[in-house]
């Protein structure tokens, strides 16, 4: 596997093709010693329950996993927490508002997009949203729907990080 430094080949700060293995988490460049550290990006993701128990869960519209199923969710942008990461995705890829939000635990994950694996830390929580909203697949979703939790299989799921995070979910809410 490329190691996730490999595609920075010039210094961010003075561009000089002197960016070398610092090590395992950095480069240095040997021009001006300034020190890059490849940091996790924050991720976030939302287990919905109805009144009747079921998860909101919605279908991948577009690569990396297109076709299989996700769980509302998405990148936390700069300047967000995660708790505002989590309403924004939710509102933007299932028209819902987000009524609370409770942080469950995190997953590390690597999401390969555009070629490159980024390494993420997945934020879930626990959400609700208002009975009876009007659900839309929206943004990068296909199609969003409440499923009833024992009709939950992981392997359906397109991705390892969503995949643990429904067995932890499912061995305590199952």
């Amino acid at each position: 596997m490329m190691h996730p430094l490999e595609k920075f080949a010039y210094c961010p700060k003075c561009g000089s093709k002197h960016f070398m293995v610092n090590n395992e988490k950095s480069k240095k460049c040997d021009n001006c010693g300034f020190v890059y550290y490849m940091n996790a990006c924050s991720a976030t993701a939302a287990f919905i329950l109805n009144k009747q128990g079921e998860l909101l869960v919605a279908r991948r519209g577009k690569e990396p996993a297109k076709g299989t199923l996700d769980l509302p969710g998405g990148f936390v942008d700069m300047n967000e927490t995660g708790e505002e990461a989590m309403a924004r995705e939710v509102k933007e890829e299932t028209g819902l508002d987000i009524t609370s939000c409770q942080y469950l635990f995190s997953v590390p994950n690597i999401y390969h997009y555009s070629g490159i694996d980024i390494h993420t830390l997945d934020m879930f929580f626990r959400c609700t949203v208002e009975e009876g909203a009007e659900l839309h697949a929206n943004d990068d979703v296909e199609e969003c729907m409440w499923v009833p939790l024992r009709d939950i299989h992981t392997e359906q799921f397109g991705l390892r990080s969503i995949r643990q995070a429904l067995h932890l979910f499912l061995q305590k809410n199952g």
